[in-house]
């Protein structure tokens, strides 16, 4: 059976993002925006998963746009808990690039499915 690696990432990256929710609610008392950051973060794995039983390519086009919008909206939150100081940029750095890897991933995948579809 074939490695589907975009699948395999945005999980893992659901178990990182799920630690460090556990984290900032637990040790941070952060409550509010850990919990957008939890939804945003988990989301992406979660319209992976739903891509693979889309019921078109268009489908399959569109869940996985929502996933790039999501691990966009992740950014947005791993950077605002940087730039408010509840951590440094260099401890938040593999989630960061983890997280670029994942749009760049996805970004590609949605650019091919559209050439193939000739949009």
């Amino acid at each position: 059976m074939k490695k589907n690696i975009i699948k395999e990432k945005s999980f893992d990256f659901a178990g990182r993002i799920l630690r460090l929710y556990q984290y900032l609610s637990s040790n941070k008392k952060e409550y509010v925006l850990s919990k957008q950051l939890l939804r945003s973060g988990t989301s992406v794995g979660a319209m992976v998963r739903e891509s693979e039983y889309s019921e078109s390519k268009a489908d399959f086009i569109h869940k996985l746009a929502i996933a790039q919008k999501e691990s966009n909206e992740t950014e947005y939150w791993l950077s605002l808990f940087i730039d408010t100081d509840y951590f440094t940029k260099g401890q938040m750095n593999s989630i960061l690039e983890e997280n670029i890897s994942l749009i760049k991933m996805l970004t590609a995948i949605i650019i091919t499915k559209k050439k193939i579809l000739g949009n």
